[in-house]
C-alpha cells in the first residue's frame, strides 16, 4: 500500500508585512493562491520510521521532523517510509517546506485518522509555520495575522504564470531584518486578490527586480515577488504565453524557469491511495 500527496507551491498575490511584536513575530496580510509546481510525498508502511528524500542536502532537522516530533506529544507516530520528492527550490518564498509539512499531516491523517484529532493537527501546523495552515486548505485564501486566520476564497483555476528563482536563494531572517529597518505602512488587503503588491520587493536582491523586469519584457501583463524571495513569477495570459515567457527566460540563462497555473482547492489537496 502506498499513499501519494501533492504538495504544491505557492505565491503570495499580496503581502504587506505588520511591525513586529513583542516576541519578534510580524502579522500578515496576504493572498496565497496553491500553484501546479509541487513536491509530493509518498507514504508506505515500513519497521521503522524513515524519511529519504531525492534531495542529498535536505537538513537533518527540517519541517517534516518537527511535524513529527509535535505529533508524538500526543500519540506514537506509527512506522512508515515517508519518500519526499522535491521540485520546489528552497529560499524561494514558494512555501515549499511549508507545503511539505502540510502534505505530512495531511497523509498521516489519511492513513490514521483515529491518532490525532483534526484540531491538534491544525495546532501542529501553526507550530510550524506561518504558512503551514494554508496548505491544509489550499486553493486561495486570504490571510491575516500570523497564519491562523485563513479565508478561503472561490477558485480561480488555471490562471497560468511563469515562476523565476535567481541563482541566490534569500534566507527568511535576514529578509525580515532587512525590512524592519525601514519605515512602512501596513497596508489593507486590496479587493481584487491579483492586485500584485509585496513588501519584500523593498528589499530583494538586484537579480530578483532584474526577473521582474524581463517577465514583462517577454509578455507577462504583471509581475513581482512571492513571500520573501528570492522566486519571482509573471501572470501570462494563458497557457501558450506562459510556455513561451518561461522559453525566452530560459534562452537569457535564468537557472530555475518553470510554467505553472493556479490549482483549485481540490486539485491543491490531491492524494491517492493505491
Amino acid at each position: 500500500m502506498t499513499l501519494e500527496v501533492l504538495a504544491p507551491a505557492k505565491i503570495n498575490t499580496f503581502l504587506s508585512v505588520g511591525p513586529a511584536d513583542a516576541s519578534g513575530y510580524h502579522p500578515l496580510r496576504s493572498y496565497f493562491a496553491a500553484i501546479s509546481l509541487a513536491d509530493t510525498l509518498r507514504f508506505t508502511p515500513g519497521a521503522r520510521m524513515e524519511i529519504t528524500c531525492n534531495w542529498p542536502d535536505l537538513p537533518a532537522e527540517n519541517t517534516l521532523t518537527k511535524v513529527l516530533r509535535l505529533l508524538r506529544e500526543l500519540s506514537e507516530v506509527p512506522p512508515c517510509q515517508i519518500e519526499l520528492i522535491k521540485a520546489i527550490p528552497a529560499e524561494s518564498g514558494l512555501g515549499g517546506g511549508s507545503s511539505d509539512a502540510a502534505a505530512l499531516l495531511r497523509g498521516l491523517h489519511r492513513l490514521f485518522p483515529d491518532l490525532w484529532p483534526k484540531e491538534f493537527m491544525t495546532s501542529v501546523a501553526q507550530a510550524v509555520g506561518a504558512d503551514v495552515p494554508f496548505f491544509l486548505i489550499g486553493g486561495l485564501a486570504r490571510a491575516e495575522g500570523y497564519g491562523e486566520k485563513l479565508i478561503p476564497l472561490p477558485d480561480a483555476p488555471g490562471r497560468w504564470l511563469v515562476v523565476v528563482r535567481p541563482d541566490a536563494g534569500v534566507p527568511t531572517a535576514h529578509a525580515y531584518r532587512e525590512l524592519d529597518a525601514r519605515e512602512r505602512p501596513w497596508r489593507e488587503f486590496p479587493d481584487d486578490p491579483w492586485t500584485l503588491y509585496n513588501d519584500f520587493e523593498r528589499v530583494m536582491p538586484c537579480a530578483c527586480g532584474e526577473a521582474i523586469g524581463r517577465l514583462q519584457v517577454h509578455g507577462a501583463t504583471a509581475s513581482g515577488l512571492t513571500g520573501s524571495g528570492s522566486a519571482v513569477f509573471g501572470l501570462a495570459p494563458d497557457e501558450q504565453a506562459a510556455h513561451q515567457i518561461a522559453q525566452s527566460m530560459q534562452n537569457e540563462g535564468w537557472p530555475f524557469v518553470r510554467p505553472a497555473h493556479t490549482l483549485t482547492r481540490e486539485e491543491s489537496l490531491w492524494m491517492s491511495l493505491s
